[in-house]
């Protein structure tokens, strides 16, 4: 049997039960690929929602990059799985134990944190003890979503199906990494670092553009056209349910491939400065393609460092710039509604070139 992944009983978590279908074995979809990508070796570019129909890969492809990344060291008993090796932003309940002999670090799996559809506020952000506090002077935390989240991958299904302020709330702790909660005057905060996966159908409703603005990268996704490419794909779908384990064995050298890049490039991209040419370049497209704000500006120039280092590059170009922006910009460009939302980033590169040369 293939690897089932189902929520344990009320904490949103995933549980990983043997086989995975493998990252390196997912036919096509090369930019929502490419965008998970991006998003894990610099998950402060806002996160990535993939829209598209049912049975084109979406929870497949999470749940592969999941199986896809390093095990973590983190504080053992952590309520908020704070990382044993960068204790410089240590939860209160990490700070309170600071010093202690019973501070441990102990090896877990990435995992797929879900969020239900049904989640409240106090679900997802968790809850303080107001009483408790009162009485005994102490702060008292249960955490919620966020805090699982911590150091793993948040993925929210049928994204565009939740309240607006619950997407906002996720939202906010991508971009800061830090969830905030107070209540009746009381506050507590603590590290809210994780991989934002949203996934959602158009045929079911859109989210408003103010919210759509947020998430960092977004990729349309549709059923492969071609009909060499829907063999390929039934045919290792039927592999791998027959024999999981020697299917994942058969791609066990890709993986390795993909892993290397991902962690190689999560060591370069912070040592990555982009050049004054690329923030021009960052800035163009969007005043090029009267995009409002400047958050797709520094997206893209994010995104271009995370795609340079995905390369072993150690300097980023303005055609980096071009290249991201087919996952940065289509979500922000004013169009008619029944207008294609593809972007041609050749194109775009041409025209940034031209641009250059007037300089």
């Amino acid at each position: 049997m293939p690897t089932l992944h189902l929520p344990s009983a009320g904490n949103g978590e995933c549980v990983k039960k043997r086989s995975v279908y493998p990252f390196a074995a997912i036919v096509g979809q090369e930019n929502m690929k490419e965008a998970l990508l991006l998003n894990t070796v610099n998950p402060s570019i806002g996160g990535v929602l993939i829209r598209g129909e049912k049975g084109t890969a979406k929870s497949t492809a999470v749940r592969a990059l999941a199986d896809l990344l390093p095990e973590r060291r983190v504080v053992a008993g952590c309520p908020c799985g704070c990382s044993w090796d960068d204790r410089s932003d240590p939860c209160p309940s990490c700070r309170e134990r600071s010093g202690s002999e019973d501070l441990k670090g102990e090896t877990v799996p990435m995992r797929v944190v879900e969020l239900p559809l049904s989640s409240t506020e106090d679900r997802v952000a968790g809850t303080l003890d107001i009483e408790y506090a009162i009485s005994t002077g102490k702060k008292k935390f249960e955490p919620g979503v966020l805090a699982k989240a911590n150091g793993n991958i948040l993925y929210v299904d049928e994204v565009n199906l939740l309240d607006d302020h619950i997407v906002d709330l996720l939202l906010d702790a991508a971009a800061m990494g830090v969830n905030f909660i107070e209540r009746e005057g009381i506050s507590y905060s603590h590290p809210s670092r994780f991989i934002l996966v949203g996934t959602m159908n158009p045929e079911e409703g859109d989210l408003r553009p103010q919210l759509l603005d947020r998430f960092g990268l977004i990729v349309d996704v549709e059923a492969e056209r071609d009909e060499e490419r829907r063999m390929s794909i039934i045919q290792r779908r039927m592999e791998f349910e027959k024999d999981p384990e020697g299917f994942r064995e058969d791609r066990a050298l890709e993986q390795q491939s993909i892993r290397d890049e991902i962690t190689a490039a999560r060591e370069l991209v912070g040592r990555i400065q982009p050049g004054e040419d690329v923030i021009r370049a960052a800035v163009r497209i969007p005043l090029h393609l009267e995009v409002d704000g400047h958050r797709a500006d520094l997206t893209l120039v994010k995104a271009a460092v995370a795609y340079a280092a995905l390369c072993r590059r150690r300097e980023v170009t303005p055609s980096d710039v071009a290249h991201v922006s087919k996952l940065v910009m289509p979500h922000r460009m004013r169009r008619n509604p029944f207008q294609d939302s593809r972007l041609d980033t050749e194109e775009l590169g041409a025209w940034l070139q031209t641009t250059f040369g007037k300089d």
